[in-house]
């Protein structure tokens, strides 16, 4: 038997002695090392996050926590190492300090979020670090590193390496493959998850089970594969992943929401980070965003958004890769300082065409960021000519929908305008005073 399997944690998901229940009637196995975790500050804090922030406005069940994700992805990490044991290969790679680690990385993923985080990392500022790393000065910084060299033998350090693919040896790489991958513990319950919360069948239209199951080693021995058995399963989640993001994530309310958080925060004179707004949680946020804007153009903007009476901006136009791919190619992951300059000629355009007063913060340009979204690339292994091929090359549907650029098929280009002028601009050509305004950028 494979040393993996005497793991605590690993054995409670088969005899578990203590358990938590999340959605949808899933029993988290705890044991006491587990708990002496959750109950810290820091993960207590998760509880008082949402997972999908503005993504409430439009699915009001999306209301789910960043605590319930992190109990999720822990689970999933169990299944994977109890699944995974069973290949001789990993079992002889995959030490049990580095699994207990991945255990450990999947139950914190997410200790250094705070709220908006994503939307706001997006904005590309040097000031704001990656949530990723932000995570090591909270377990430095908290009863959790004691945690972790009493009861894991641990270091803060090694679970970082991890979280941040950092990791030098075979062990530390395989392990974080497994926490950011093409099929990974995180993608694997937050596609459930979020789906679930929102009430729509998109993300839990995938055979998650069958998928873990089918999970093996590739031939290089630096990640994981799926078996033949799998191959179906792993094309559904490449769909479900597909229509989250046109459905859900990108959905242009959210968006327009977004947009308005990012011009807001961009350009506060506070630094975040040195301030620690990243300790902060949902129910703070909006009035930290409030002293922070006060006498800025944006002030309106963090009124609008999270005030008492919500006002979001209009969707006025729209451009995608399929209707207009060069409009959307001279937008689409421009460094955000140059959208907000290209939003405010566009305003002062739009000014003068319509003769009215319009505000450079009136118009909003959102596109897809500097980033992507990591590409599905995964191997199917054939057990009995131990070779393997890539997904993409014997699927038509990860073809379609992964190995091209999956971010120029699900995320648009879109111009939002203040609701005071929505009907003013109506009649406008969009297209024409953005190419106006592209002249003189």
């Amino acid at each position: 038997m494979s040393l993996l399997l005497a793991i605590p944690e690993i054995q409670a998901v088969n005899w578990p002695q203590q358990t938590v229940r999340i959605p949808d009637q899933q029993d988290i196995p705890l044991t006491g090392r587990v708990l002496a975790i959750l109950e810290t500050e820091p993960m207590q804090r998760l509880q008082r996050l949402r997972q999908l922030g503005f993504v409430a406005f439009v699915y009001p069940g999306a209301v789910h926590t960043r605590w319930e994700h992190s109990l999720g992805v822990y689970r999933a990490a169990l299944l994977f190492l109890r699944q995974l044991s069973g290949d001789e290969r990993f079992a002889n790679l995959m030490d049990v300090k580095t699994a207990e680690a991945l255990i450990v990385a999947a139950l914190v993923h997410d200790i250094g979020h705070w709220p908006y985080c994503h939307p706001i990392e997006d904005l590309g500022l040097p000031n704001i670090p990656p949530h990723e790393r932000l995570a090591f000065d909270v377990l430095v910084n908290s009863p959790i590193a004691e945690i972790l060299a009493r009861d894991w033998q641990l270091t803060p350090q090694r679970v970082c390496e991890l979280l941040n693919g950092e990791a030098e040896d075979d062990a530390g790489r395989l392990a974080a493959s497994i926490l950011s991958g093409p099929i990974d513990v995180d993608k694997i319950d937050y596609l459930y998850r979020d789906s679930l919360h929102c009430g729509v069948p998109y993300g839990r239209n995938f055979d998650s089970p069958r998928l873990i199951n089918s999970l093996t080693l590739n031939r290089e021995k630096t990640g994981i594969a799926i078996t033949r058995k799998g191959r179906t399963a792993a094309e559904l989640m490449v769909f479900a992943r597909y229509v989250m993001f046109s459905e859900v994530y990108w959905h242009h309310a959210v968006r327009s929401a977004t947009a308005m958080l990012q011009r807001a925060f961009f350009g506060l004179a506070d630094d975040p980070v040195e301030r620690g707004w990243w300790r902060c949680t949902d129910c703070e946020f909006p009035e930290i965003m409030r002293n922070a804007s006060v006498g800025l153009p944006t002030a309106r903007l963090v009124d609008e958004l999270f005030g008492s009476h919500r006002q979001l901006f209009k969707r006025w136009e729209q451009f995608s890769y399929f209707d207009n791919p060069r409009m959307y190619e001279a937008l689409a992951r421009q460094p955000y300082a140059w959208l907000v300059r290209c939003s405010e000629r566009i305003a002062v355009e739009l000014a003068q065409e319509l003769q009215l007063p319009i505000k450079p913060t009136d118009i909003l340009l959102d596109a897809p960021p500097v980033g992507v979204e990591v590409q599905f690339n995964v191997e199917v292994w054939d057990e009995v000519a131990q070779t393997s091929q890539a997904l993409g090359k014997i699927s038509p549907v990860v073809s379609a929908l992964a190995e091209r650029q999956f971010d120029d098929y699900v995320k648009q280009v879109r111009l939002f305008v203040h609701p005071q002028w929505r009907s003013a601009v109506r009649n406008c050509s969009a297209e024409t005073i953005l190419r106006r305004a592209l002249t003189q950028m």
